[in-house]
């Protein structure tokens, strides 16, 4: 045996497998008989049947928390998946939303306060997301950071201005329950640019992601992460999408406004 275990040795070493020799098969008993002859005849390091089938079972188990562990925690929970338009557009086909409160303006603000705290679970969720992925050298330095707070300055301009103008229903999708202005906008912002609470919004998301979330730190100790880029720009086509389909709509119910008011004159 001491030979065949350092000619074994010796065929490892130069990475050569040796064919473990067929043992004979033991009759298939029930029993603790049947597991010590088992045992016995495979060896002490040997793994029964059933054993091996819970090692695999908690192998796989293992590997599925591994696999969550890896692509991070949900820590939206599926919320930053709702998609209010969709129960805006209802609500403007059935009113649904306004005969329970009773009034379309507390509908619009039940809305509307769902959808703020949706928007501040999205920008947890996408500093979480910065600050769990790998740092890029690229973004540490003082010019990156003064252009990141100079896009959050202006988002923010854009933003508030938009807010002041339109007004909480205005912001809120108000037009898909009936609450109207006169008038559509065309104050600052709206001066400017079309949809400068979208594209401010972006702007903030873009000026976040550059300065990054680790504000404890001085600029150039900082998590700074190309992942911040990245959902800005998923954040920009969310957008765009929402602008191909709000805008047509927006102007339709303006242009009936103004057509049943040059009717009554």
């Amino acid at each position: 045996m001491g030979l065949w275990n350092y000619i074994s040795q010796k065929a490892k070493g130069l990475g050569v497998t040796e064919k473990a020799p067929r043992r004979a098969a033991l009759p298939q008993r029930d029993g603790a008989d049947s597991r010590g002859e088992w045992l016995a005849a495979r060896g002490p390091r040997a793994v029964p049947p059933a054993a091996g089938r819970r090692v695999k079972e908690t192998a796989g188990q293992g590997a599925k928390t591994m696999s969550i562990t890896a692509s991070g925690p949900d820590c939206c929970g599926g919320l930053g998946n709702i998609n209010y338009r969709k129960v805006a557009r209802w609500e403007q086909r059935t009113r649904k939303l306004s005969s329970a409160f009773g009034s379309p303006y507390l509908a619009c603000y039940f809305l509307g306060g769902v959808i703020l705290l949706l928007n501040v679970l999205r920008s947890h969720c996408f500093t979480q997301a910065m600050l769990s992925q790998p740092k890029m050298e690229g973004l540490d330095n003082p010019t990156t950071y003064g252009l990141g707070l100079a896009l959050l300055g202006v988002g923010t301009v854009f933003v508030l201005s938009s807010f002041f103008a339109l007004g909480f229903t205005g912001t809120f999708l108000g037009d898909y329950f009936g609450i109207l202005k006169e008038a559509r906008v065309t104050t600052f912002p709206f001066s400017v640019m079309d949809n400068p609470m979208y594209w401010g919004s972006t702007a903030n998301y873009l000026g976040w992601g550059l300065i990054n979330p680790a504000l404890q730190e001085p600029w150039n100790q900082r998590h700074a992460s190309p992942t911040g880029l990245l959902l800005t720009v998923v954040v920009a086509l969310v957008y765009v999408v929402a602008i191909l389909y709000e805008e047509p709509f927006t102007t339709e119910i303006y242009r009936q406004k103004a057509a049943k008011s040059h009717g009554r004159r």
